[in-house]
């Protein structure tokens, strides 16, 4: 039997999370993420038999995109990884997961809500969010098997603003997917 982490940025994302599973709530932004999942790896010890799963909400950059998401790329949007590569250094802003659905999720601490911002990041990603990269970076420092599920719960423009509205909606459909994710955990 694999043993489940469930991380979340937000106790709001993860309401329905069931009772006795293991949570860790990072707080907003790819450094928390990354400092809480790298201190609860740390505590966990042995983590051969571990799965993380990072859930939570995200932004759409698409029309159209909404609903659970399982993205099988994070990058990390707002690092200057030309000027990284212009001195020699590789950036590692892109981290491919070997799980998911295909989608690509951007992740960064800049809230992204402005039309033009949002449109350069749908050139590269489907979803945007703040925490995804520091988890998935800690995860694979550590070895440790990741999934993600995210769920819409904007279209990264002004109705971003409207999260406080949306989450619980959200936040349902994650402690579904949770809760039928750990009854197929084998």
């Amino acid at each position: 039997m694999r043993n489940v982490l469930v991380v979340a940025a937000l106790r709001a994302e993860a309401a329905y999370i069931p009772d006795g599973v293991p949570l860790v709530v990072t707080g907003v932004g790819k450094t928390n993420a990354g400092i809480e999942v790298t201190r609860a790896l740390l505590a966990y010890g042995d983590t051969a038999d571990l799965t993380v799963l990072n859930i939570g909400t995200a932004g759409a950059l698409h029309p159209g995109l909404t609903g659970l998401c399982h993205p099988s790329t994070v990058i990390n949007h707002d690092l200057n990884a030309d000027a990284i590569r212009a001195i020699g250094l590789d950036p590692q802003e892109r981290l491919e997961l070997g799980t998911g659905d295909g989608s690509v999720l951007a992740s960064g601490d800049v809230f992204v809500h402005e039309p033009a911002r949002r449109d350069a990041l749908a050139e590269r990603a489907d979803l945007v969010d703040m925490e995804a990269y520091g988890v998935a970076l800690a995860c694979q420092r550590f070895g440790v098997d990741l999934e993600l599920a995210k769920h819409v719960s904007d279209d990264a423009g002004d109705s971003a603003f409207d999260w406080p509205s949306a989450v619980d909606a959200s936040a349902r459909v994650l402690g579904a997917w949770v809760t039928e994710r750990l009854g197929s955990v084998t």
